[in-house]
């Protein structure tokens, strides 16, 4: 697959069809991931690759506590600035709009919180879930080395004929997620990444992109 292509076509599925995804492809995945770039080649990621039973215990267990109406963990990182400001809330809400209306959930519903929960938590019918942990000891340099490393693994994904869809959802019950991957206390969980293939008949959402002269500026040439 052509990298634009790639990139192109890389977006949050939010319904997988669940057909297993083998090992052996994944392998291949991270093996070739961990060519992306890292400052002073720390490679700081930890990332647990969760499938079959392990997975559906963890979708059992996170599933239960979002239906039961639980706040969650406490964050060990806010997700977004306590204060968003134009133009970053005005894109934040017009694609929670598109996203949610997309997935059949009413903005007036009042158990929108729990119905979105309980999707995210069931990795969207998702057969395999990678979540990636960085070392408490990592500064914001090695948070987006991360960052950069993920985004390979989905393009890789796409080359593969995959599907993701990141999540820091998984976040709000980080003790349930570590007390299955096994993670100790001084590694902190980035986000879970829930991969697979597309559900075939479900409406495809591809949220909206600011135009490039509101993000891009060119000096010189």
């Amino acid at each position: 697959m052509d990298v634009y292509e790639a990139v192109d076509s890389r977006r949050a599925v939010r319904a997988f069809s669940g057909e297993p995804v083998g090992t052996e492809v994944l392998g291949r995945v991270l093996a070739a991931a961990a060519r992306a770039p890292s400052s002073g080649n720390l490679q700081p990621w930890h990332v647990y690759v969760v499938t079959g039973e392990p997975l559906e215990e963890l979708k059992r267990r996170t599933t239960a506590r979002a239906l039961a109406g639980d706040a969650g963990d406490e964050r060990e990182y806010p997700m977004y600035p306590q204060d968003l400001a134009s133009p970053y809330r005005d894109r934040f809400f017009a694609a929670a709009t598109q996203r949610y209306e997309a997935l059949g959930i009413e903005r007036d519903d009042p158990e929108r919180p729990k119905k979105i929960a309980a999707l995210n938590s069931e990795a969207f019918g998702a057969p395999v879930v990678l979540f990636c942990y960085l070392d408490r000891a990592m500064g914001p340099g090695q948070w987006a080395d991360a960052g950069m490393y993920l985004q390979t693994v989905m393009l890789l994904l796409r080359a593969e004929g995959l599907h993701s869809c990141p999540q820091v959802m998984w976040t709000m019950f980080r003790k349930t997620v570590s007390r299955t991957v096994g993670a100790d206390d001084e590694h902190v969980l980035l986000c879970g990444i829930s991969v697979g293939y597309e559900k075939e008949g479900v409406p495809r959402l591809r949220t909206d992109r600011a135009d490039l002269a509101e993000t891009v500026s060119f000096i010189g040439g």
